[in-house]
């Protein structure tokens, strides 16, 4: 069995549990800032083409507490990482440390490198290692004296889908619009709005789960790479991910005021492959409106922090108030926002909220339940 821990931002750690879960693995554990389970090496590619919240799959090789430097070469030097990496392999070295005695990042990078690399250097007979080869990124984090020491199967974090090949400023990442759309529970039975929609990206992630399509499967990942592992695990992966999509019907919307955004809207989701599934139109979203009597909401308007000032934001909040309380009461809504004084603005407090964040930035989605 293989230990796996993956990554994630901050309040999106219950989301990949659950996703986790669905997907078979062992004893999930859900910790601050990640999840970690046990799985086999066909999980490696199950993982990386599933997971539609997580950012990065790490396989991980040791957990040992080290208080001081001498610890941590040890540690390291224990590693089997000759099962890992090839005797040309790129092995850079990226971390983190958090209320830990080995405070220093450059310091513990350095003495990980250096363990690493004698532990190779011995078992390939070498005394300088060529590092021509693939890239085998290893990466560590320390939190209070805990050392886990990994691999990084992913490569590119796993928000970067492969469809966004343009965006719009302040973009919204993938991983993020996906936990939005999975908070709101769609499953794509209702129609589905975002009237600020941007790129596109809270619309196309909800077309991808109406569809139960793996967020994965149109790009590609470091293991794929890897002599260690049978390349046949990701195109048994593929295939075991395609025969699970739905092949319906759905109503996706996206709209915004800028024509701009709307065209590199519609040329990702032509790249993501839906298309079919979602349309995008020029619209000013002050003046929603949909004649059905349910559906949702999920969107993602400017804070006042990077695209307008906070003078703006807060009347463009209550424009949009005003169009959101002509719906009908069964309609859910869900907004993101960083600004401290939305609920005011928008004209009712929330029903529920969930502290996610955007980036550094600490936002409160803003869930409007429909009324029983």
């Amino acid at each position: 069995m293989l230990d796996f821990a993956i990554t994630c931002l901050l309040g999106l750690e219950k989301l990949v549990g659950d996703e986790v879960k669905k997907l078979g693995l062992n004893d999930v554990r859900v910790e601050n800032g990640r999840v970690l389970c046990r799985g086999n090496e066909a999980d490696v590619a199950r993982l990386n083409l599933n997971l539609r919240c997580g950012a990065r799959v790490l396989l991980v090789l040791s957990r040992f507490r080290a208080t001081d430097f001498e610890t941590l070469f040890q540690e390291t030097k224990a590693v089997a990482w000759e099962d890992w990496i090839g005797r040309d392999d790129k092995f850079p070295v990226t971390g983190y440390s958090i209320n830990s005695t080995l405070h220093s990042v450059p310091a513990c990078q350095s003495i990980v490198n250096k363990a690493a690399a004698e532990r190779l250097g011995a078992h390939y007979g070498l005394t300088t290692l060529p590092e021509t080869g693939k890239r085998r990124q290893i990466r560590f984090s320390i939190m209070k004296d805990e050392v886990m020491l990994a691999l990084d199967t992913s490569g590119e974090g796993l928000y970067k889908r492969g469809y966004r090949a343009v965006g719009v400023a302040a973009p919204l990442r993938e991983t993020l619009a996906a936990a939005m759309v999975l908070l709101t529970r769609y499953r794509g039975q209702d129609p589905f709005c975002d009237p600020f929609c941007g790129s596109g990206t809270i619309a196309i992630e909800a077309a991808l789960i109406a569809k139960n399509r793996a967020p994965g499967l149109n790009r590609s990942f470091d293991a794929q790479s890897w002599d260690c592992l049978d390349r046949r695990i990701w195109l048994d992966a593929a295939e075991e991910a395609m025969d699970r999509e739905f092949h319906g019907s759905y109503e996706i919307w996206g709209g915004d005021v800028d024509p701009a955004a709307i065209e590199i809207a519609r040329h990702n989701a032509a790249l993501a492959e839906v298309d079919d599934t979602v349309s995008f139109e020029v619209a000013d979203a002050t003046r929603f409106h949909w004649g059905g009597l349910y559906g949702r909401v999920v969107t993602n308007p400017p804070y006042g922090e990077r695209l307008m000032d906070q003078k703006e934001a807060e009347a463009l909040y209550r424009a949009f108030g005003r169009a959101m309380d002509k719906l009908p009461d069964t309609w859910r809504i869900a907004v993101l926002s960083s600004h401290t004084e939305f609920e005011r603005c928008f004209g009712r407090p929330a029903d529920k909220k969930r502290k996610l964040y955007n980036g550094m930035l600490k936002c409160d989605l803003f869930l409007y339940e429909k009324k029983k």
